[in-house]
């Protein structure tokens, strides 16, 4: 795997998004389709690709990596917590404090990143990249929508973990570790049906996600200082400490490249949905989305390319 194979991945999934926008443009989705296949997407897709990544025989090394990234992770996500706490954690905006804190530290795991990592090590990096999503389920659904509840009034929603537990793709996880522990074989009836099922993950998560910033409109006052910063720190910065982090964990070969690029993906969209449920202003957390989503065409590469140097 070379940086060119990786930009050449990069350009064909934002052609994909090129053809959400054009799809969006010619009327032929609208905002109830786009949130359908959404739905589709996190529910059904996504959990049969990574059904389908597990379907591999044990292997003690792999196990071992799997571990080491899953540390690796973690151990990142406390780093960016505590990070950008120090950095945003005084703005007088709410709203903003927020919206930055949430962008810094929740990358496009599901959309962005296991398409990427399908298109490029096929079943193999998804097995890794898993990891990651996991990571960002358990840490996006707990202190990530924590920095959304209303605590002026002395009183705060309690974390849902019947939620977080319950997420299709974190059930489709475990089941997946059972199937690799075990080296179940999957009968060949619904094994091709859940093949055949996340072979449209990637065209269709491009296409959507196309489809979303076909609906933005572009101003210079989208990007401020703490705008700025948020994608500097999502896209470069926190992607470069995992470098660092991972190997001094000792994590090698896909089981690496996977989790870095997994760190280098964009911020989150669902940063848009919780500033909504809210009830913020919206058009800070579609700035830094949008920004930050094509801004990652180079930075991803340069995030890829300082991993093989260093």
């Amino acid at each position: 795997m070379n940086i060119g194979q990786l930009i050449n991945q990069i350009a064909l999934m934002f052609c994909l998004m090129l053809v959400g926008i054009l799809i969006n443009k010619l009327k032929f989705m609208h905002s109830q389709t786009s949130s359908d296949l959404t739905n589709v997407l996190l529910y059904i897709v996504s959990p049969c690709l990574i059904i389908n990544a597990f379907e591999q025989p044990y292997s003690q090394s792999r196990i071992r990596q799997f571990i080491l990234a899953a540390i690796g992770v973690v151990v990142l996500y406390v780093i960016e917590i505590i990070v950008v706490k120090l950095i945003f954690g005084r703005l007088k905006n709410e709203n903003l404090k927020r919206i930055t804190q949430y962008g810094s530290i929740y990358s496009n795991a599901g959309f962005m990143g296991i398409p990427l990592i399908s298109s490029l090590f096929g079943s193999k990096g998804v097995f890794f990249a898993v990891v990651s999503l996991a990571g960002f389920n358990i840490f996006s659904w707990t202190q990530g929508v924590s920095l959304f509840k209303d605590t002026k009034n002395g009183t705060s929603e309690k974390i849902s973990w019947r939620q977080v537990l319950l997420n299709p793709n974190i059930i489709a996880i475990v089941l997946g570790i059972f199937i690799f522990a075990f080296s179940i074989r999957i009968p060949n009836m619904p094994n091709q049906v859940i093949k055949y099922v996340s072979s449209i993950n990637t065209p269709l998560s491009m296409i959507v996600i196309g489809n979303s910033l076909a609906n933005i409109k572009f101003t210079k006052d989208m990007l401020n200082k703490e705008i700025g910063l948020t994608i500097l720190l999502r896209n470069l910065i926190f992607p470069i400490i995992s470098i660092f982090l991972l190997k001094i964990i000792g994590v090698t070969g896909i089981a690496f490249y996977t989790t870095i690029v997994m760190a280098a993906c964009p911020v989150a969209g669902l940063v848009v949905l919780f500033t909504l449920q809210a009830h913020g202003d919206a058009a800070p957390a579609i700035s830094v989305m949008s920004l930050s989503t094509i801004l990652c065409l180079i930075t991803i590469p340069l995030v890829f390319a300082l991993g093989t140097i260093l």
